[in-house]
C-alpha cells in the first residue's frame, strides 16, 4: 500500500554552480501526485467484502441516531396506559411496601417484647416488694412484742402496797386469755397479801430475747432483776427471775397483751 511519502516524486533541479574542487549541491523540491480515483469495481468489491449488519441492531442505531424515534414512547406503554400503575413494580411501589410492611411488623414485635419485659418488670417488683413489706412488718411485729414483754415483766414484779391498787390495774391491762383469767381470780388474795406484809418490790430488766414470734404472737424470755422489801426485810433484798410471756397482738388496738406468763428460772 502506498503511503504519503511514497507517491511524491522528487524532483531535481538543474545543478548549482559550486567551488572548484567541491561537488555539485543540487536542491530537492517535494510535489504531491494527484491519487487516482477508485473504480466503480473497487468500491463494489470492498462493500461485498464487510459484515452484514443485524436488521434489529440497525433498527436500534438508527432510533438512537433518530431523536424522533428515540422520544417515542414504547409500544406496550401507549396500548395500556392503566396496566403500569397496575404494576407494583414498575414504580418502585411493591419493593416499598414490602420494606413498610417488615418494618412495621419489627415495630410490633418490639412493642410487644417490651411490653412483656414492662409486666415482668412490675411483676417481679411487686413480688419482691410485697415480700419486703412482709418481712418488714414481721420484724416490726417482733420487735414490739419484745418491747412489751420487758414492760409487762417490770410491771409484774413491780408492786408496792402504797400503790397496790393502780399496780394490780396495770398488770391486768396488759393481760389476755388465760393469764388474764387467773390473775383477775387471785387478784384480791394478791392485794391482800402486799398490804398486809407492807411489800414495795422494784424491778428492772437485763436481758431480753425472743424465742420465737410473727406479726400476731411472740414468745419471749426476760430476765428481771428485782429488790424487794417487806415486813421483815425492811432493808430489802435483792431477787433474779426469768420469766417466759407469751405475747398476743390485739386486733382492734394492735397492743400486744400477755397471754401466758410463767418462772422458768
Amino acid at each position: 500500500m502506498q503511503t504519503r511519502r511514497d507517491r511524491t516524486l522528487k524532483v531535481i533541479k538543474g545543478a548549482k554552480a559550486g567551488t572548484p574542487g567541491r561537488p555539485t549541491q543540487r536542491r530537492l523540491v517535494n510535489r504531491t501526485v494527484p491519487r487516482p480515483e477508485p473504480s466503480i469495481e473497487a468500491v463494489l468489491e470492498r462493500l461485498d467484502r464487510e459484515p452484514v449488519a443485524d436488521p434489529a441492531e440497525v433498527d436500534e442505531l438508527t432510533a438512537l441516531g433518530d431523536p424522533a424515534r428515540a422520544d417515542d414512547p414504547p409500544a406496550d406503554a401507549d396500548d395500556d396506559p392503566a396496566g403500569a400503575d397496575d404494576d407494583p413494580a414498575a414504580d418502585g411501589t411493591g419493593a416499598g411496601g414490602a420494606a413498610a410492611d417488615k418494618a412495621a411488623a419489627r415495630r410490633r414485635v418490639l412493642v410487644g417484647l417490651l411490653v412483656v419485659l414492662l409486666a415482668a418488670s412490675l411483676t417481679a417488683a411487686g413480688f419482691y416488694g410485697h415480700r419486703w413489706y412482709t418481712v418488714r412488718a414481721v420484724a416490726d411485729a417482733r420487735e414490739a412484742a419484745v418491747a412489751a414483754a420487758r414492760q409487762a415483766s417490770v410491771d409484774f414484779v413491780s408492786v408496792s402496797a402504797a400503790s397496790v391498787d393502780r399496780d394490780l390495774q396495770r398488770i391486768a391491762a396488759g393481760a389476755t386469755g388465760e393469764f388474764k383469767d387467773e390473775f383477775t381470780r387471785g387478784q384480791s388474795q394478791v392485794r391482800a397479801a402486799v398490804v398486809e406484809n407492807k411489800v414495795d418490790s422494784r424491778g428492772s430488766v437485763l436481758r431480753a430475747g425472743l424465742v420465737s414470734g410473727d406479726r400476731d404472737r411472740a414468745v419471749v424470755i426476760v430476765a428481771v432483776d428485782a429488790t424487794v422489801k417487806n415486813a421483815k426485810a425492811p432493808e430489802g433484798r435483792p431477787s433474779h427471775y426469768r420469766i417466759q410471756l407469751d405475747m398476743v397482738r390485739d386486733r382492734d388496738s394492735g397492743e400486744w397483751l400477755v397471754s401466758r406468763l410463767q418462772f422458768v428460772g
